[in-house]
């Protein structure tokens, strides 16, 4: 079955597609990142420890680098 040709406004529509994907790319990581941060600050402070901090910003890096590769593997097989 054969392309569908290109229409006039579809290219338009794909490029902003695609910079709303590589916006949303940039911006998992440092949430991720600031998210584990908060949860592991808010625990410390009602266990009234000084370490789980430290596990949430860790946790946070983890979970922003997995879900950053994830997104790039799958831009890829859409591009």
């Amino acid at each position: 079955m054969p392309d569908a040709p290109p229409q006039p406004g579809n290219n338009n529509k794909n490029v902003w597609r695609q910079i709303g994907r590589y916006s949303n790319l940039g911006m998992i990581l440092p949430a991720a990142v600031i998210v584990g941060l908060l949860i592991g600050a808010a625990l410390d402070h009602w266990l009234k420890t000084s370490w789980i901090t430290l596990v949430g910003l860790l946790v946070g890096c983890v979970a922003g680098f997995t879900e950053l590769i994830r997104g790039v593997i799958r831009a890829s097989k859409e591009t």
